[in-house]
């Protein structure tokens, strides 16, 4: 069957009513979250699985509602950006540079409605690239053994930081940080109870959800109140939407040129939203900043970073769903999802799960429709959830992820390690450690270590194994290459990134 009928009968489970109320609903949850400065999508995500768990729904269901939420918050962080100049992610940060001034000159609306469309257009347009990208990385990846998962393995921690990353060996003190809790438990090759320390309630290792949902949920609780305790944002007034049709085309083809070039950062290991919107705004202002106008409130400013950062997001389900390797914070925290659903991503999933991935691919066409038809005639709903103070709305966010945690163990036990990891997350946090990595080790660890084991079973314990072939050393080649990049590109980029920020 083609990709085209594949794709038709998605849109057939995506279109289900129940499909449309789970998208719809998504959409705004995670326009919400989005807008909160700092909560961003991961977060957003991490907040809502044991709800999804605990409502019982389908896989698909889930993935609906979650990736709606993951596109949902995307769209929202631009609304912190620009009416308050804090972005509410990291990659909303370059939306601050044009996004502010204009709302300073009385354009917040107008600023809003170009965010808008321009993130509707990347995430269409990476959305059409994961439709013809996907199948074919999935076709390829049947080609993998036992050794080139392992390298695939190394590749996706090698390059976790990014060339965007703050420090490159936080990230990886993060990552065998998350490799050791996965070999908490009864391992089930030998039946050896590994650093279980006679506690029955380890015996089966640590539940990645509860790692999730203290890691980020409890941890920004923490962190959150400490940096906005206290009243409401101050905001820029929000004036009428005057937005013509001649606005839009002006847009036009930095949207397009931000949404490629977003889709490729999201594909890439490792690079991400963060990359795509800065490399966006970077190249659109050489490209068209013609007159000096970038960063005085130049509406392809806006657009550029925005395409970038939402065609980033769409690009970084590649390879999660085709390889199980996700592409960035946010899908780690879907794979963590679906792993726990029993449902596991890599090239087999297209053959044995098509309802699955392709009901999923076409939602994200209906659940970014609804997006942009929700986010310019509601934009002013969303915008008041930035005048309620954080101290009423984080214990509500808070307690919805405990009742979920406990609806779906029913542990209390359980709910002491959620705290426990939310301690955890909060002191790494102070300390510039990245989270990501944590989860990234726990869900990645068995499998690595299953694969290594095979390698080294079929080749009678020869290492070299792990690098004989042609596929497995490009592999090891990119993975070093990803450790090394960092270090050498990864300053200089932070200090274009910091420096255009400060000149704004």
């Amino acid at each position: 069957m083609g990709t085209i009928e594949l794709l038709m009968q998605g849109f057939a489970v995506a279109l289900s009513p129940e499909s449309l109320l789970f998208a719809l609903i998504g959409a705004i949850l995670g326009t919400l979250i989005g807008a909160l400065p700092g909560l961003g999508p991961a977060n957003g995500v991490a907040i809502l699985i044991p709800l999804a768990f605990s409502l019982g729904l389908s896989p698909t269901s889930s993935l609906i509602l979650l990736t709606s939420v993951y596109a949902g918050a995307m769209y929202g962080g631009r609304i912190s950006s620009i009416l308050l100049n804090i972005p509410g992610d990291e990659p909303a940060m370059m939306t601050c540079l044009d996004g502010y001034p204009m709302a300073l000159k009385g354009k917040a609306a107008e600023a809003l409605a170009t965010s808008a469309i321009a993130s509707f257009i990347g995430s269409f347009i990476a959305t059409i690239g994961l439709v013809i990208l996907a199948p074919i990385l999935a076709k390829f990846a049947l080609k993998f053994g036992p050794a080139e998962y392992f390298a695939l393995f190394a590749l996706a921690f090698a390059t976790l930081g990014g060339i965007t990353g703050k420090n490159q060996f936080k990230t990886l003190i993060a990552a065998a940080l998350g490799l050791m809790i996965a070999t908490v438990g009864i391992d089930i090759s030998s039946g050896v109870q590994r650093y279980t320390f006679n506690n029955l309630h380890l015996f089966e290792g640590v539940d990645f959800l509860i790692a999730i949902v203290g890691l980020f949920a409890i941890s920004e609780l923490f962190f959150f109140l400490e940096q906005h305790a206290g009243d409401g944002l101050k905001q820029v007034a929000l004036n009428k939407l005057k937005l013509t049709a001649k606005d839009i085309l002006f847009i036009m083809p930095a949207s397009l040129r931000g949404a490629l070039l977003g889709f490729v950062s999201g594909v890439l290991p490792g690079a991400g939203a963060s990359l795509g919107s800065f490399i966006s705004y970077t190249l659109e202002k050489k490209a068209s900043d013609k007159e000096g106008t970038f960063g005085k409130g130049d509406p392809r400013g806006v657009a550029a970073p925005e395409a970038g950062n939402n065609g980033a997001a769409s690009g970084a389900l590649v390879p999660m769903l085709t390889l199980g390797v996700p592409g960035s914070g946010t899908t780690a925290v879907l794979l963590a999802m679906l792993i726990s659903l029993n449902v596991n991503p890599g090239p087999m999933l297209f053959q044995q799960s098509p309802d699955l991935v392709w009901g999923v691919i076409a939602a994200l066409f209906v659940g970014n429709l609804v997006l942009l038809l929700l986010n310019i005639p509601m934009v002013g709903i969303f915008v008041k959830l930035l005048s309620i103070p954080p101290k009423y709305l984080m214990p509500i966010v808070t307690l919805i992820a405990s009742v979920g945690i406990f609806s779906i163990t029913g542990s209390a036990i359980d709910l002491y390690f959620m705290v426990g990891f939310g301690i955890m997350g909060y002191v790494m946090r102070k300390i510039e450690i990245p989270l990501v990595p944590i989860i990234l080790g726990m869900l990645l660890g068995p499998e690595m270590e299953k694969n290594l084991r095979h390698a080294l079973v079929l080749s009678d314990g020869d290492w070299t194994v792990l690098w004989s072939s042609g596929l497995s050393i490009a592999l090891w080649a990119v993975a070093l290459a990803g450790l090394i990049l960092p270090v050498i590109v990864g300053p200089v980029l932070r200090a274009k990134m910091k420096r255009k920020n400060t000149e704004a």
